[in-house]
């Protein structure tokens, strides 16, 4: 009985990393052109945090740069209330080009960051993996140069989403920020 259990749990474990290695991250990775303004224009997530907060969402903006140590220093600004906030995140590199990792210093989240795919002038598509105590989830960002994008790249991230097993209530197009993003959000 034992060993069975063992055997089941440790193919659970043995899921988990696969379903990490298995999202794909972009060919040929060049970190240098990732960096520069980004406007957030689709989210997805199956985490609480994100059900319960979906209906207060907006589009913000998000500065990509490069730190000495050539990890990305991202720092987003977005709409709460009727002010801006800025949070700052340092995503550290990993062996694999494209492939970061992050730990939140507020929630003590183990954060698995891919870049899926950008062509770095237009739309950024990011698949992210979260790990905490009290379990895990999956959270797919969809960025872009300006504020608005194709139907066709809408499409895909809402494709990819639902590829990582995320649901259409769990998949989300954020409406523009109103004055304040226009005046530098």
């Amino acid at each position: 009985m034992q060993a069975t259990l063992l055997g089941i749990l440790g193919l659970a474990l043995l899921g988990t990393l696969h379903a990490q290695d298995s999202i794909p991250v972009q060919a040929d990775f060049q970190q240098d052109k990732l960096t520069g303004r980004w406007y957030s224009i689709g989210l997805a997530s199956n985490s609480n945090w994100f059900k319960e907060k979906r209906h207060l969402m907006k589009m913000c903006t998000t500065i990509i740069s490069t730190t000495a140590e050539g990890n990305l220093q991202v720092t987003s600004t977005y709409p709460k209330g009727d002010q801006c906030v800025t949070r700052n995140s340092l995503y550290t590199k990993t062996e694999q080009p494209g492939r970061f990792s992050y730990t939140s210093p507020r929630w003590g989240s183990k954060h698995n960051i891919h870049v899926v795919e950008t062509n770095y002038e237009e739309y950024a598509l990011v698949a992210t993996q979260i790990s905490k105590s009290t379990g895990s989830s999956t959270m797919v960002l969809l960025y872009s140069r300006t504020k608005e994008l194709s139907p066709e790249r809408l499409e895909m991230f809402t494709q990819f989403s639902r590829e990582q097993g995320l649901t259409n209530d769990e998949i989300l197009i954020l409406p523009q920020t109103g004055e304040a993003g226009s005046t530098g959000m």
